[in-house]
């Protein structure tokens, strides 16, 4: 069974999407469409802009579902999941590639949740970690024996678990981490707690957006990253995506769950090949590809 995959923040490049703008006039007429709807030239920063401006999480998010999303559009027919799953941002884009949302209204709520998310980094200085080498279970008890905000926020492959919280707990985290064994624990070049209790002001800004948005049927069923298992009901969906921005991305038992129900071929569709490296980490018996233009 076919289960395509949508990376999240972290896979943006300098350049990326042009190749489909260049060759599709369907790729071209979307790209052009969310210039507009966004009311700024994303379409110029992803081609040409600085690594700096593309990080920005206002352009970052947007972009990264573009690319995401107007690959699996020109595809065509050659798309043909039988299940799908994104790592955090990369659940907007599954949920428009299986026809839960439409085109316009997943770039709305990403450019809002990417609007929401940088206001709440904004309110107390916060970040993330990743832990290489250390059981979850060893990561999760060291959370919660720190004092402050820090929590397990991105279950990514066995052996590596990132950690999200105020700047003062993750470093003291951190360090208790390489006492324990672990053999890494690098503060990452994020501004924000994602996946954390400190992202509360942006999950209830994007819990009205999400709300008010028309949610259809699913085509084939997605693997959220709240509860890890196979999700049809669109009033569930809704739930489980506002649950998202607080809650820990759980990929790995995400995955687990994909190849427990059949999944044995993952396409990765969007920038770059993370989620296929990851897939291979929790079942180096999996074929994975990215998607094939032809």
């Amino acid at each position: 069974m076919n289960a395509y995959i949508f990376p999240g923040q972290g896979a943006q490049f300098v350049g990326m999407g042009l190749d489909l703008y260049e060759k599709y006039p369907l790729a071209q007429e979307l790209f052009e469409n969310a210039n507009e709807l966004l009311g700024f030239n994303i379409t110029d920063i992803m081609f040409e802009g600085t690594p700096e401006d593309l990080k920005e999480t206002k352009v970052t998010q947007p972009a990264i579902f573009l690319h995401s999303v107007i690959l699996s559009k020109v595809m065509g027919e050659n798309f043909k999941p039988d299940m799908v799953a994104g790592h955090s941002l990369g659940e907007f884009s599954a949920l428009v590639a299986n026809g839960v949302l439409n085109f316009e209204d997943g770039l709305k709520l990403v450019s809002q949740r990417a609007l929401a998310m940088q206001k709440a980094c904004e309110l107390q200085p916060s970040t993330m970690a990743a832990v290489l080498g250390l059981e979850d279970e060893r990561v999760e008890q060291i959370c919660e024996a720190t004092p402050g905000i820090v929590v397990a926020a991105n279950y990514n492959c066995p052996g590596q678990l990132v950690i999200s919280g105020d700047v003062s707990a993750i470093e003291v985290a951190c360090e208790k981490m390489k006492e324990a064994g672990a053999r890494r624990a690098l503060v990452l070049p994020v501004g924000g707690a994602f996946h954390s209790p400190l992202m509360e002001p942006a999950r209830e800004e994007l819990a009205t957006a999400i709300e008010a948005t028309s949610f259809n049927a699913t085509t084939c069923p997605i693997y959220q990253n709240v509860t890890t298992i196979a999700v049809s009901d669109s009033e569930e969906i809704k739930k489980n995506l506002i649950s998202q921005l607080t809650a820990p991305v759980k990929w790995t038992q995400s995955v687990q769950n994909m190849i427990k129900d059949g999944a044995n071929y993952f396409v990765e569709v969007g920038p770059g090949r993370v989620l296929q490296g990851l897939v291979k980490k929790i079942n180096p018996e999996m074929e994975t590809t990215s998607a094939i233009l032809t």
